[in-house]
Order: structure tokens, then C-alpha cells, then sequence
């Protein structure tokens, strides 16, 4: 399998993340300091206080997703390695984050961090376990779930719309999306999803099982991964 991925972008949002975080810690350490020892300053270490915790949430967004190792692009590619070189990921390099073209077809893979147990239950999506930690960053807006059914609908979308103004009107295959759950401790119950949900230990034989199903041509795929810049 062929990676091409935006390493100026992961660098940048990298720093951004790191820069974030420390600028939060200086904010929030003001603002608690002013509540201790200038209660006349109320209101301003108040304002420091949702300031830095705004932040914080900024710095967690691309921390989780550019500054941690393994960071999800390296853990897709690590699980993806060994399929045919016909394969294609592209990281970062199209509206969607992750994007995989090959004979499988064209894919929008969405990592999840989560641990636990994910269920589909009457058309609501499910977490439960995943220790204190989890639950603790549950409560801001960290590890839950939401709808990523939801999200993988807007990537599909947004993708689409890119390789249609990209293929200048030649034919698209159906582009499809799935949620790819990339902590070692996970269970999944979601047989009947709206979406694609596994664990990331089963990426590469589902893919492998899709190509046999679905075969995109080779001609296909060379004007799509051309119009990709390949």
C-alpha cells in the first residue's frame, strides 16, 4: 500500500496543539491565582477561567489527533500494511482526513479513540466502560460518541464533492464511509449501524474481503488517483 499525507499540516496543527495547551495552563494558573488573592479581580479570573478552558478543549482537539504517537494516521497505516499496491492512503490531503483508494473502492475512514463497549442500540449509539478517565472526559465532550454516523454521512458528502469538481464530470464510484475503533480495548455490538463500525485489527481483511467484492476497475482507479495528484 502507497501513503501520501500532509506532513506540513501534521507538523503545524502538532505545535498548534502544544502551543494551545500551554497557553490554556498559563491562562487557567492566572485566573485561579487572581481568585485567591485579588477577589476584587473576580470577574477577570472568571473570564481567564472559560478562556482557558476553551483552550484546553483546542489543545486536546489536535493534541489527540496530531501531537500523541501513535497518532491516527500511523496507526491506520500500521494496520493497513501488507495490502497490494494498488492501494492508496491519503492523510490529510482532501476535505476528509483519511482517505483510501484502491480496488476495495474509495473509503472515508474515520478513527475513533475510544475504549469500551460500542453498541447500536434502537438507532442511538452507545459507550459504556472505559475506566474513570473515560467517563471523566466524557463530561467534556472528549470520548463520547455523538452521532458518528452523522459524521461519516458529511465526510462521505464532502469527499464526493471534491473528486466530482476533481474528475471534471468523469464517473465517481459510490464513495463509502466506515468507523474504524483504534483502542486495543474495544467490543463493538453494531451489526445494524447505519455504518461500517470495527475494530482496527479487522481493517485490513475487511478491505481485502471488499476488493473481492466490489473490484474497481484498474482504469478507475488511475484517473481517480490522478486527479488526486498522484
Amino acid at each position: 500500500m502507497k501513503t501520501i499525507k500532509n506532513e506540513k499540516l501534521i507538523k503545524r496543527n502538532s505545535k498548534l496543539g502544544q502551543w494551545t495547551s500551554l497557553g490554556a495552563l498559563v491562562i487557567l494558573g492566572g485566573g485561579m491565582y487572581l481568585s485567591f488573592t485579588k477577589p476584587q479581580f473576580f470577574s477577570y479570573s472568571l473570564i481567564a477561567l472559560v478562556l482557558g478552558f476553551m483552550l484546553t478543549q483546542v489543545g486536546m482537539y489536535f493534541g489527540n489527533r496530531f501531537g500523541r504517537s501513535p497518532r491516527p494516521d500511523e496507526k491506520l497505516d500500521a494496520a493497513l500494511k501488507g495490502l497490494p499496491g494498488d492501494f492508496t492512503m491519503y492523510h490529510y490531503l482532501t476535505p476528509v482526513s483519511h482517505l483510501l483508494v484502491g480496488p476495495a473502492g474509495i473509503w472515508v475512514i474515520i478513527p475513533m479513540r475510544q475504549r469500551g463497549k460500542v453498541s447500536y442500540v434502537k438507532n442511538r449509539w452507545k459507550l459504556t466502560g472505559g475506566g474513570f478517565a473515560q467517563s471523566y472526559m466524557s463530561i467534556f465532550g472528549q470520548e463520547g460518541l455523538g452521532r458518528p454516523d452523522l459524521d461519516v454521512q458529511n465526510e462521505v458528502q464532502a469527499a464526493t464533492k471534491f473528486l466530482d469538481q476533481k474528475m471534471e464530470g468523469a464517473e465517481v464510484p459510490e464513495i463509502q464511509g466506515i468507523l474504524v475503533f483504534t483502542h486495543d480495548e474495544i467490543e463493538i455490538e453494531a451489526n445494524d449501524a447505519p455504518v461500517v463500525a470495527l475494530p482496527l485489527k479487522k481493517l485490513k481483511d475487511f478491505m481485502r474481503q471488499k476488493a473481492k467484492e466490489q473490484a474497481v476497475s484498474s482504469t478507475t482507479l488511475l484517473a481517480i488517483k490522478t486527479a488526486l495528484g498522484e
